[in-house]
């Protein structure tokens, strides 16, 4: 047994690192989204982002990480994570449908302007598509995070982050590092400009 668990381990660690290998490679769509989510920011606006599952977990993290602070003292940041309001979510879902979710607070909270951050592992998630879609015609920036070949998620956003991989977990674990990279980006050009 104690064999099994170790190659457990090596395995996992071996096959999130050449997913993360794999992601450095390929730099530039973190880059655009990092600037999208800069420009909208330094011109007063601010990012919604939203997932479901797992991702609605890293929605809400990235929320925090910007309202709050990541690595930095420095003026919160305008971000809403689209998962957390209950009464909202669940009024939504029932009086329209699952799938308008995120488009409906998109419709609501949204702004020229603004970026819309959809999250999905799968790149199947018809909610997240639905919000994307109802950002692009509002005039939000759009950023797909996605895995798998990033499916109807990715082709509905302007910038398309991507994870080649069909595990979710491993998806996770890789999404996690870049939206920790954004996160980074983002705060260091607001401290930048205030210094």
């Amino acid at each position: 047994m104690g064999d099994e668990r170790r190659q457990l381990l090596e395995d996992t660690l071996t096959a999130a690192v050449a997913l993360h290998e794999r992601a450095k490679a390929q730099p530039q769509p973190v880059l655009d989204a990092a600037a999208a989510i800069i420009g909208a920011l330094k011109a007063g606006g601010k990012l919604l982002v939203f997932g479901n599952g797992g991702s609605a977990a890293d929605a809400q993290h990235v929320a925090a990480e910007l309202v709050g602070r990541f690595e930095r003292e420095r003026a919160a940041m305008a971000a809403v994570a689209l998962t957390t309001d209950a009464s909202v979510m669940t009024s939504v879902a029932n009086d329209y449908a699952f799938d308008r979710v995120f488009a409906r607070q998109v419709e609501g909270l949204g702004r020229a302007g603004d970026v819309a951050l959809g999250i999905s592992t799968s790149g199947a998630s018809a909610n997240v598509v639905a919000g994307l879609v109802a950002a692009r015609a509002l005039g939000l920036e759009t950023i797909a995070l996605t895995g798998s070949d990033g499916g109807a998620v990715g082709r509905a956003a302007a910038i398309h982050v991507n994870v080649a991989s069909d595990s979710a977990a491993r998806v996770q674990e890789v999404h996690r590092t870049l939206l920790h990279v954004i996160c980074d980006l983002v705060e260091r050009s607001v401290v930048r400009e205030r210094a």
